[in-house]
């Protein structure tokens, strides 16, 4: 991919979307921490310091991505609650099948979790105030989408749907880490079968997690 000069700002935005993109694609061939601004520069066909126009770092690169992916899991997810839940069911049934789809949803989108696991030890370091406070403020809006559908389906929950769902996001990136063991420690498993028990399977253990949240938060009738 090769680009001239961008001089308007619609071209401007072209590329910038043309580097997301790259690094949307890298990750679906690696981990986060082997994403780098050199090799993403390599593929796009831009110069690093060109790259650093429109992103001031790798950070601020896979933070941006991480919202993308966050808005697009948010309106699926919408489809998703309103196709396999019937909101006359009695709360526990609704609670389980919640903890079901969303526990599915999230297994299935292993770079978001992924980057969600990155996010409070990587992703928002080396970013300026200015970038860290947008990702920040559009989380907020993520989390509140989040909430409402939650609540839609969960009315008793109340004020702790917005925890719930905070919570929902941080367990699938903490669990992530341990649903995909590198190279090595995948060997390791395979020579000594009993230290597989360290491998999580990400559906089955986050699927116990929320539910296991949900049963503390909802009210016991």
């Amino acid at each position: 991919m090769t680009f001239q000069r961008a001089r308007t700002e619609e071209q401007r935005e072209i590329r910038r979307r043309a580097i997301l993109d790259m690094a949307s694609a890298m990750l679906d061939e690696m981990p986060v921490a082997a994403v780098t601004l050199n090799e993403l520069s390599r593929r796009v066909g831009l110069a690093k310091p060109n790259v650093l126009r429109y992103f001031e770092s790798r950070e601020a690169v896979l933070l941006e991505l991480l919202d993308r992916f966050l808005r697009e899991w948010l309106t699926e997810l919408a489809g998703e609650l309103a196709a396999g839940i019937d909101e006359d069911l009695p709360m526990s049934e609704r609670a389980a099948a919640v903890a079901e789809i969303l526990s599915r949803s999230l297994s299935g989108r292993m770079v978001l979790c992924e980057l969600f696991g990155a996010q409070g030890s990587v992703l928002e370091h080396n970013v300026s105030v200015e970038v860290v406070a947008r990702y920040k403020r559009a989380s907020l809006d993520r989390l509140t989408t989040m909430t409402a559908l939650i609540r839609k389906y969960l009315p008793e929950l109340g004020e702790n749907a917005t925890l719930f769902s905070l919570q929902t996001m941080v367990m699938a990136g903490a669990l992530s880490a341990f649903s995909t063991p590198p190279p090595s420690l995948q060997a390791a498993y395979e020579a000594e079968p009993d230290l597989a028990r360290f491998h999580l399977d990400l559906k089955d253990y986050l699927k116990q997690a929320l539910t296991a949240t949900l049963l503390g938060v909802l009210p016991r009738r």
